[in-house]
Parts: structure tokens; sequence; C-alpha cells
């Protein structure tokens, strides 16, 4: 775990769904807990439950995982996370030029002056700010 949480949770969920685990376990801070409540609205995750092990807290993620997974890992069902602004380079966009991930079908998670949200509620906000991760 580095000073970047979020590059941390993005990177615990993805080395996660690459071995094909069920569960994640990620320590809790106030923009974790927010990104992974946008996560479970948005159906990218199953679950998320605290847990309490020798008087540290941690949030156990239950990972959504398709019924097509079958095939070699190379396929297209793959859960894909992108951290875009980062301690060293951070990326600002008003509302209107947020990108949209696949024409709609991915989303984009920004950092605004009224909280942590999805590029939709940006938009339907009309306020822009930094651009913290692409799902898709």
């Amino acid at each position: 775990m580095g000073k970047d949480t979020i590059a941390d949770i993005i990177t615990s969920i993805r080395n996660a769904d690459m071995d094909r685990k069920g569960t994640v376990r990620i320590a809790p801070t106030n923009i974790t807990e927010t990104i992974i409540k946008i996560l479970l609205r948005e159906g990218f995750i199953e679950n998320v439950r605290k847990h309490q092990e020798n008087n540290k807290y941690f949030l156990v993620l239950t990972l959504r995982h398709r019924r097509n997974r079958k095939r070699p890992y190379g396929t297209f069902f793959k859960f894909n996370l992108k951290r875009i602004s980062r301690p060293g380079l951070r990326i600002y966009s008003n509302y209107q030029r947020i990108p949209r991930i696949l024409g709609g079908m991915g989303i984009v998670i920004l950092s605004t002056s009224k909280g942590i949200m999805t590029d939709r509620e940006a938009r339907l906000e009309k306020i822009g700010g930094e651009i913290l991760c692409y799902i898709w």
C-alpha cells in the first residue's frame, strides 16, 4: 500500500479480478468508501461489508463475476479499471469535455466540488472536476 489510495484500490480490484478471486480486502478511507459505493451502485461489485481483525477494520468487497468466463482470460469479459489522474499529474475536465467510455457503457469517476461522482451525475449537475479513473 502506497500513498495513492485510489490507485491501491484499483490495483487490488484488478488483481483479484484477474486471479478470479471472489473477495478483496481494502482499508477504509472516506475516498475509498465513496468510490466503492459508486461501484456497488453501478453494478461492478456485488456486495460490501465491514470486517474487523485485530482491532483494524477492512472493507471486504465481493466481486461480480461473469458467467461466461470459462474461456482463457484474454476474452472481452474482463473488468477494466484505469487510473487517470495521479499525484504527479492531475487531469481536470469541465462537464462538456468529460469523456464517454465505450459510448456510455463504462463510467468515469470524478472528484468535483460537490463530492465524488460519476460522469453522468456530473453532466446532470453541469460541473467538472478531476478525472480519477475509468471503469468499463
